[in-house]
């Protein structure tokens, strides 16, 4: 059994490597990661065996956290929850920026990684359907695939405009809150509200796909 030593400074390499992979990408050395965390290289071979087994730990805490984060409200929905996580929301700066350095590599880690947001993503939209905070759905799988490319894509897209816009490296806090004070109204109503003010092109599709 590893010490609460041992434990402790896994998670602070781990941390470390988050935010060194967000702000340099994954090109960035061991060393590197070894010095932002005050702790020699071989310690972190010793941890996770080799850089990719450090990023796919990164990988499953940036997941865990996002997971965690979306499952607390869907399963418990309230103006204070939202409230709550928009005050927050800066937080989640360095694992977004993991996030989108994960997206811009691809390979196989990304896929895994993407493969892993999308079952996560119908794990909230199964919890909200069986706790009446969402509509049910014709396929929960497919509009989980939906949600969570058109989530990543969107994101990406805020991200390059807003390097365009700020040059120099981009400050992910700030970004994030940008991204929020811009989008989640719109995205809030959309999602709330719907968008088409009838059936007449689901409908349609729908029969086509049947036949």
């Amino acid at each position: 059994m590893r010490s609460t030593d041992d434990l402790t400074t896994r998670a602070r390499i781990r941390d470390a490597a988050i935010t060194v992979f967000g702000e340099q990408g994954f090109g960035v050395g061991v060393r590197a990661i070894a010095t932002a965390a005050g702790v020699s290289p071989g310690l972190v071979i010793h941890h996770f065996g080799s850089k990719d087994g450090l990023r796919e730990a990164c990988d499953e805490h940036v997941r865990d956290t996002v997971r965690t984060a979306k499952m607390e409200y869907i399963e418990n929905p309230s103006p204070g929850g939202l409230m709550r996580q928009l005050a927050e929301i800066e937080e989640f700066a360095p694992g977004m920026a993991y996030l989108m350095r994960s997206f811009q590599a691809g390979g196989s880690l990304m896929k895994t990684f993407f493969e892993h947001m999308v079952e996560d993503t119908e794990q909230y939209l199964r919890a909200g359907i069986a706790g009446g905070s969402i509509k049910p759905l014709r396929d929960v799988a497919a509009t989980a695939r939906y949600v969570a490319t058109n989530n990543g894509g969107g994101m990406m897209m805020f991200l390059q405009l807003y390097a365009t816009e700020h040059p120099g490296p981009v400050d992910f806090r700030k970004a994030l809150r940008e991204y929020a004070d811009r989008m989640m109204l719109p995205a809030l109503e959309l999602y709330t509200n719907g968008l088409l003010a009838d059936s007449t092109a689901l409908d349609t599709l729908t029969a086509q796909t049947a036949q």
